[in-house]
This record gives structure tokens, sequence and C-alpha cells, in this order.
């Protein structure tokens, strides 16, 4: 197998032309590639400066997850934080957890900051919204926000082996008048549920306009934590 590493998005945009299966740490398809062969060609974005920040308001494709700190906001770093063992965390990649992972455990913190992804399409790069990335899995060179007011994560404990483990992600962004809305994204099993709601009221209004939502249709264990975590984020506001 032949490694091409561009610096330039012109480089990797000639390597796609070519053929090159993009990596990234390879966490995911080692295991295939050894059972099935390797790829003639393939191609890794670690050293294109676009896939390689972390910022406050941007974050790499090609940016390894324990790479991931206090520059961008609490919700993404600890969503990063609990994925798999230190030793995946060293080589799992933003990119690969979003693209190509099924439990894609860093979506939930990426919806609730309503991010959008720059990929690498065949003639230009361009930004467009998660929902597109998943569905025809493009080559995504990075993720950018708008910071939050606050946010939160919650990921409760789960046996290993066993179904996904339940999370719960929550960010609180401002309007340029004042007004708070918070996000929020659960992943219950493989599936993300993902709503929004007015909190400048408090909890129980969010919690109550919730309901009226997919979010209102959760298990009851997944509804608890959700109460929980709502509250926490939105009482946080108060002591700012």
């Amino acid at each position: 197998m032949l490694l091409r590493l561009p610096t330039s998005v012109s480089e990797a945009q000639e390597c796609m032309a070519e053929g090159a299966v993009p990596i990234g740490g390879a966490t995911l398809v080692w295991a295939t590639w050894q059972r099935d062969g390797f790829p003639e060609l393939a191609m890794s974005l670690r050293n294109l400066p676009e896939a390689t920040a972390v910022a406050p308001e941007t974050l790499g494709a090609a940016v390894v997850l324990h790479r991931i700190d206090e520059r961008v906001p609490e919700v993404l770093r600890r969503a990063a934080g609990t994925v798999g063992t230190g030793a995946v965390r060293r080589t799992a990649t933003v990119g690969g957890n979003l693209v190509g992972s099924s439990l894609r455990c860093l979506l939930p913190a990426a919806l609730v900051l309503d991010a959008r992804a720059t990929v690498l399409g065949p003639d230009r790069a361009y930004e467009t919204d998660l929902a597109e990335v998943m569905a025809k899995r493009h080559l995504m060179l990075s993720l950018g926000w708008r910071t939050p007011t606050a946010s939160g994560y919650r990921k409760q404990p789960a046996e290993a082996g066993g179904p996904p483990p339940l999370v719960v992600a929550t960010a609180v962004h401002a309007d340029g008048e004042g007004r708070h809305r918070l996000r929020i994204a659960v992943r219950d099993g493989y599936e993300v549920v993902s709503e929004s709601a007015p909190c400048d009221a408090g909890a129980d209004e969010v919690l109550g306009a919730l309901e009226r939502t997919d979010v209102g249709a959760l298990p009851p264990g997944a509804r608890d934590v959700v109460r929980e975590q709502v509250a926490d984020i939105v009482g946080s506001l108060t002591d700012r």
C-alpha cells in the first residue's frame, strides 16, 4: 500500500482523482484490510493544515482525539475524552469517528454546537451540514461552529461489548438580542435525536417544550438523564 500525505487542498484533490482511499488512524479499517487486502493507494490528511487545526471554533478532521483540549467547547472536549481507551484516542481521528464509525461518539456534541463541516469535493472544498456528511460519507476537512454560552455532556456507564451507552449533549446559544436557545442531542442505542428549545424562562419550560418533540418519545430512563442535564445547564446560566 502506497500512502500519500498531501500538504495542500489541491494535492489532496489529486490524490482523490487517483482513487486514494482516505484514512486517519485506521482504527476502524485495519482488521478489515488484514482480512480482505490493503488498498493500493491511501491518503492521510495529517500533514494538511486545514485538517489539523485545533481552535476555539475550528477542529480539523485529521486531529487525533487525545489532542482535543480546552481550546474547544466543553461538550466536544468531554465527548472526545470518553471515546474508547487512551490507546484508541491517541490514534482515532475526528473525521474517522464522525464519518467512519457506526457509534459516531462526537456526533451529539457536534450537533448541539450546530457545527458545519468543510468537505473536499472533486473540484473544490465547500461547507455543508452534518446530515449530508453522514449520508454521503464525504471526505471531511474540518468542523466549524459558533462558541456557545455554555455546554455540557453526559455519557452513562456501560458494559464492554454491550449496547452503546446513552449520551446526552447540550449547548446554549445566544442570539444578537440577548435571548438564549438550548440545543440537545441524545444518542440512544445507535440513533441520535436532536432538538432545541428557548431556555430563558427556566428548566421546566425547556423540558415542557422538549417533551413535545422526539425527545419526549425516548425511554423513561433516557428522559430522566435529559431532565438532569437540562436542569444542570440551564441552572448554570444563572450563575454567570
